[in-house]
């Protein structure tokens, strides 16, 4: 009987992955073009995502180039319990989810409402207008918003001279931790809003208008059509980007930072991406930078895979 039920199990699986198989043959005949133009995305991601995935190997060695990765020394658990143990990893865990959660708390709703706001627009002209003044930041380069930045920002800046048109005191901003985490996330958001509007405009369009017209119908004005017909439109929109944000709350880039900060603000704006670039690339221990940004990926792997779990049980919403 035993026997039997696994010939009939494995006749199942071939069974199925047979017809599988057919059915990319279809979906292949139908959209070879389509398969085709994505074969770049997927070498890309695997030259340069997947296949250096085999090097993390060196956060458990000594890693010496000289040697290579496989002639190393083998290390263990040594470099990850050296950061746990250290000073900064407080200092840079703290800092890393403070300024993630500040941006997630302010960053993530604004291309939402922006979204919103222009979805309830009808001058066609002042709309594209918004747009595009909103989606420049996008735009410029990073170098360049610091730039800005640090002018506006500088004590004779912009900001400063409005602060003493009001009759208040100047001060340098950049210079003060207390003030390093509002400009950056505030940049951000800035920075990003327009652009990640686009998401929620196009999943605007996907929302049947009868609902709006049945809901005027009913006496519905536009405040209540927006909360009972337009956000649970964008809600599985809106959840999927969260789980994705979420799962990268660990990633602050290192790029701005580095150009913003200074020793007076480093206490505030130390994250772990700028203390991985400092210990890899300027004092050259591969190791050590190699299992901090490790750590930083499995806490982000985690949250991502808790994040997807908890919203499919909640409201059935999930990437996978």
């Amino acid at each position: 009987m035993v026997g039997r039920e696994k010939t009939v199990k494995n006749r199942g699986i071939t069974s199925w992955l047979f017809r599988q198989g057919n059915m990319i043959k279809k979906d292949y005949k139908r959209y070879k073009f389509v398969y085709f133009m994505i074969i770049p995305v997927v070498a890309f991601y695997i030259l340069f995502h997947y296949v250096p995935l085999g090097g993390a190997i060196i956060a458990f060695k000594n890693f010496s180039p000289k040697l290579g990765i496989w002639g190393s020394e083998w290390a263990g658990l040594k470099h990850f319990t050296d950061f746990f143990s250290s000073f900064y990893f407080e200092r840079t865990l703290v800092n890393t989810l403070v300024i993630s959660f500040m941006d997630l708390l302010f960053g993530f709703p604004a291309p939402i409402i922006l979204a919103l706001m222009l979805n309830e627009v009808r001058s066609r002209h002042f709309k594209k207008a918004v747009q595009t003044i909103s989606y420049l930041p996008h735009f410029i380069s990073v170098v360049v918003i610091c730039g800005l930045l640090r002018d506006f920002f500088s004590i004779n800046g912009l900001v400063n001279s409005i602060i003493q048109a009001f009759g208040g005191t100047p001060s340098q901003f950049l210079n003060e931790p207390g003030a390093f985490k509002p400009i950056f996330v505030g940049s951000n958001v800035w920075q990003s809003f327009g652009w990640g509007s686009i998401i929620y405009l196009a999943s605007l369009t996907s929302i049947d208008p009868q609902l709006y017209e049945a809901a005027t119908i009913d006496g519905a004005g536009r405040w209540k059509q927006t909360l009972n017909i337009t956000v649970p439109g964008i809600l599985p929109t809106m959840i999927t980007l969260l789980i994705l944000r979420i799962g990268s709350v660990m990633s602050v880039g290192f790029e701005k930072i580095i150009l913003l900060y200074n020793p007076l603000t480093y206490e505030a704006a130390e994250v772990i991406s700028t203390y991985v670039y400092k210990k890899g690339l300027i004092d050259m221990n591969y190791s050590f930078s190699t299992a901090v940004g490790l750590f930083n990926s499995i806490i982000n792997c985690a949250l991502l895979i808790i994040a997807n779990f908890v919203s499919r049980k909640v409201n059935g919403t999930s990437i996978w």
